[in-house]
């Protein structure tokens, strides 16, 4: 009797297991038609992966239209301030240096002067830098050679309507912290001023004298 138990209770775990694989395969078929129903039900493969996004992340539709950008004018000169019998016009303060940091802080400092004293500031801009070559010449030799490369910084503070009676003041004040290595220079603003800091194309210029 305790023979035939493990035979029946085999016997009874591969029907149960025949059960089992007959009704999961009765269940793939309606699961195969129900993912072929439509769109309505939901798709059990992936397809999304290779298809297109169809627009998906795209959002320049919902910005507004930008106005077309307008051409730049080209940079014209400002009339210059020719002053009066008891105050000046428009004055450069020309302020040049090898070290730009040193030149700079320099140029912050008479900027921030001008602004405590009251006195109005046109604008505050850098020159474009030169470069200079020294070259020597050999006890016995006919060759230059390249000694070093001297870099020039150069910054303008313009200001417009000094009095004549300040100015000496405001000269000697400038003049007393003015640091070792920068070249001060006070002068009235002129038309070559404002071209010195355009770019020169003499390619066009050539042209242009061609045609009139």
């Amino acid at each position: 009797m305790n023979a035939a138990l493990p035979k029946v209770l085999c016997l009874r775990k591969g029907a149960l297991l025949k059960q089992v694989f007959a009704l999961s395969r009765a269940a793939t078929p309606r699961e195969s038609c129900l993912c072929a129903a439509g769109d309505a039900l939901v798709s059990c493969h992936r397809h999304y992966r290779s298809r297109p996004t169809h627009g998906i992340g795209r959002f320049k539709y919902l910005l507004p239209k930008e106005a077309p950008k307008k051409r730049k004018d080209k940079v014209q000169m400002k009339e210059i301030n020719v002053g009066t019998e008891y105050e000046y016009g428009d004055v450069n303060i020309q302020m040049t240096s090898y070290d730009m940091c040193l030149v700079e802080h320099f140029a912050r400092y008479v900027h921030k002067l001008c602004n405590r004293l009251s006195i109005k500031v046109n604008e505050s801009y850098a020159m474009p830098t030169k470069t200079n070559e020294v070259l020597f010449l050999e006890e016995r030799g006919s060759k230059m050679q390249l000694d070093a490369v001297l870099t020039t910084h150069q910054r303008v503070v313009q200001i417009s309507g000094l009095s004549s009676t300040f100015a000496p003041i405001l000269l000697e004040i400038i003049q007393s912290n003015q640091p070792e290595g920068v070249h001060l220079l006070v002068k009235e603003h002129t038309e070559a001023d404002f071209k010195s800091r355009l770019k020169s194309r003499p390619e066009l210029e050539e042209l242009l004298a061609q045609m009139n």
